[in-house]
């Protein structure tokens, strides 16, 4: 019997779950707040409701391999891997037979490097034993870690920079040293030599909060846009949010994101409102998503409709009221409840297209429109752009007089107007949304968008040029 174990958000002691899983043949996950928790419990049932193997038992001749790590297993799940590492008592064999016991269909398995896997196993068993037991894996770990400069909660990394500044230390902290570094300062470190540990934790808040404001580090932010249609521009290591809005005819398409080093492009097409207000004024919103990677040969075609999927000389269509998904070499494409869509292109970008439905019961009629929220963008090249692309790698701003409602903001050379104001945040309650609080940019964003809302007007939903 298997206990798995679930720990959610931050004040959870992971630790004492992940220990008890380890003791009783199970597998413990964390949880996160700051995503879509559906999601991840979906990840996690998906990756332990698949056993392929049980007992595997990996057996190698005598005398043979050395410093083994652990080489049996109480089970092997679908998209998992094992992984058995040691050193060879004689480095002229060319090969040697490896028999592989267990419980189900014949298996491959993969040999990799030495130090690092057998650093890691010891760091596992210094959890779990006898105290003597975890004092002897916990000194060899240590022992190892500084012998191959790796950086492991039992070590520190430096980073040194020209000037007189002194050393900053950044740790890889423990479980329970990353929760409280967490709630205390939500920055994380830096950094690239191992030495021993011998630093506090007030030492690694410090040095990663000043890591994280010197501004040599890549910032990132998560960019998004839905509503009518507002664009969000969060930026977690500033704790603020930018937003604007763009207005114009319904049938023009706009260039939101193009990264040509990745190949990754993204085209949105505004649809108007289906019925007119009598003022004339006609709301917009995007209806229709162009989504193009060149280099997976993949194309997304996402409507208020359905979704037409291309790759590989392959073609699917989907419908929004399907709960469905699909797994490729270099597409993972999943359609959840609620008519969201999780898209994660490999080594590239993953993102979310939601479709809403909005109601006017007093007026008899409903409007359907698409929002799209970047999850994780940080891969792209530094030459992204477009509406949304530009601000991936982050966007440097001051703002005065932020404590009231309306203040200035200087940003790329310009003092500009701004306004708090309040917007829709679907990224993590895709059914009822979240209100975030950001400072309004008007006129089109003018001064915070590089160039003018022309600029990113396109001819074809799927152009790449």
């Amino acid at each position: 019997m298997s206990l798995f174990c679930l720990g959610f958000g931050n004040d959870v002691d992971y630790s004492f779950l992940d220990v008890m899983a380890k003791e009783n043949k199970g597998l413990a996950r964390r949880i996160f707040v700051a995503s879509d928790a559906s999601v991840q419990l979906q990840g996690f049932y998906d990756e332990v409701s698949s056993p392929l193997l049980l007992d595997v038992d990996l057996c190698y001749p005598d005398n043979t391999v050395d410093l083994l790590t652990t080489n049996y297993f109480n089970q092997l799940f679908n998209g998992s891997e094992i992984i058995v590492a040691g050193r060879l008592s004689d480095n002229d064999i060319d090969n040697f037979l490896v028999e592989v016991f267990g419980k189900g269909p014949e298996e491959d398995f993969q040999l990799q490097g030495q130090a690092s896997a057998v650093d890691w196993d010891l760091l596992e068993k210094s959890e779990v034993g006898t105290q003597e037991e975890k004092g002897n894996a916990t000194a060899k770990a240590l022992k190892m870690s500084l012998q191959y400069s790796f950086v492991t909660p039992l070590t520190s990394m430096v980073v040194t920079k020209d000037g007189p500044d002194s050393p900053l230390i950044a740790d890889k902290l423990t479980e329970s040293q990353r929760q409280k570094a967490e709630r205390g300062s939500g920055s994380t470190g830096h950094a690239a030599t191992s030495h021993s540990h011998s630093h506090s934790k007030h030492t690694y808040q410090k040095a990663a909060r000043r890591i994280g404001s010197s501004g040599h580090g890549k910032i990132h932010s998560h960019s998004d846009v839905d509503g009518d249609p507002h664009f969000l521009i969060k930026l977690p290591e500033r704790g603020d949010t930018l937003c604007f809005n763009i207005d114009d005819k319904p049938g023009t398409i706009f260039n939101l994101v193009r990264d040509p080093k990745s190949g990754f492009w993204l085209n949105g097409q505004i649809i108007g409102k289906k019925k007119v207000v009598p003022d004339g004024h006609i709301s917009t919103y995007f209806g229709r998503f162009g989504i193009v990677h060149q280099t997976f040969g993949v194309r997304l075609d996402v409507t208020t409709q359905d979704i037409s999927v291309s790759y590989d000389g392959k073609h699917v269509k989907l419908l929004w009221s399907e709960i469905t998904s699909l797994k490729e070499p270099n597409l993972d494409l999943r359609l959840m409840k609620n008519c969201s869509l999780i898209v994660t292109l490999r080594h590239s970008v993953k993102f979310m297209v939601v479709r809403h439905t909005k109601v006017w019961k007093k007026r008899h009629y409903q409007q359907e429109y698409l929002g799209f929220y970047t999850l994780d963008s940080h891969l792209l090249s530094a030459a992204v752009h477009g509406l949304l692309g530009q601000f991936y790698h982050g966007v440097e701003f001051e703002v005065t007089n932020s404590e009231k409602p309306d203040a200035t903001m200087y940003v790329k050379g310009q003092a500009l107007n701004v306004t708090r104001h309040w917007q829709k945040d679907f990224s993590r309650d895709v059914k009822n949304g979240e209100n975030v609080s950001c400072w309004f940019v008007y006129s089109n964003g003018t001064g915070l968008i590089d160039g003018g809302v022309s600029d990113y007007v396109v001819s074809d939903l799927f152009k790449t040029v």
